[in-house]
């Protein structure tokens, strides 16, 4: 009886948060220069530069520059190359 509630619990609970750590951190690692994200604090800005552990966003609408952690980056919400014309 106890076996079987340990495998319920991997596939109900740890499995979905491994998928999710592993796409956060393939997220993470691909971010570019001019990719909009969102940091979990809300804040919505354009990528200016990156460092291994912080980047630099530009928030409008006065174009202000904060830096802010890498790991504080909860959702990309557009990419530099999707917004690109292709030729």
């Amino acid at each position: 009886m106890f076996l079987p509630m340990i495998a319920i619990f991997y596939f109900l609970l740890f499995l979905p948060m491994q998928r999710q750590k592993k796409q956060t951190a393939k997220m993470l690692s691909g971010l570019q220069n001019g990719d909009t994200v969102v940091t979990s604090g809300g804040i919505v800005g354009t990528i200016v530069t990156l460092d291994d552990e912080t980047l630099v966003l530009r928030v409008k609408p006065d174009n202000i520059k904060l830096q802010v952690a890498r790991s504080a980056v909860s959702s990309l919400v557009s990419s530099s190359s999707s917004t690109e014309v292709k030729k």
